[in-house]
């Protein structure tokens, strides 16, 4: 770990192109996350090209309204090798705003049926405001491997 990223890795027993399928579809991504701050995604389009926008129902009980929505921009989409966005929200001007951390997987085919995924956070961008209120990383350290885990049992399941 650097001083503000954070990383984990795990080998997946699925071609790449399966495990890549799961992460485009902002539809599993409440069953990956590894802490349960994810509830549900608000819309079905699979995440296809940098730039585009993916919105997501979250809950925090340290949130002020406990559930809200953020808005996710795709940053890196190279099927079936990396997969990245930087989450961000509506500000009251209505305007789209990021608070600076990233989530990113990287996939490494090291086989026909067999795929190295490493997840890594990265908060090295984020600004003044947002540290001033939120503690980063801001959630246990086994969120990583955990949320991992539950991506190896989707592509499981996907594969029947």
């Amino acid at each position: 770990m650097s001083e503000e990223r954070l990383h984990a890795e795990r080998t997946i027993p699925a071609p790449a192109d399966a495990v890549f399928a799961v992460l485009a579809d902002p539809g599993r991504h409440a069953a990956i996350d590894g802490t349960g701050w994810v509830e549900r995604s608000l819309q079905e389009e699979q995440l296809r090209e940098p730039g585009q926008l993916f919105r997501v129902r979250m809950f925090h009980p340290e949130h002020p309204d406990g559930n809200y929505d953020i808005v996710n921009e795709v940053l890196d989409l190279d099927a079936p090798h990396v997969i990245s966005w930087r989450p961000g929200y509506v500000g009251s001007d209505g305007e789209l705003e990021f608070g600076g951390w990233v989530w990113r997987y990287d996939l490494e085919q090291l086989g026909p049926d067999r795929t190295r995924v490493v997840l890594s956070y990265d908060w090295s961008a984020v600004g003044p405001g947002p540290r001033g209120y939120l503690d980063f990383p801001p959630f246990p350290q086994d969120h990583l491997p955990r949320s991992l885990e539950h991506l190896a049992g989707l592509v499981a399941d996907a594969a029947g």
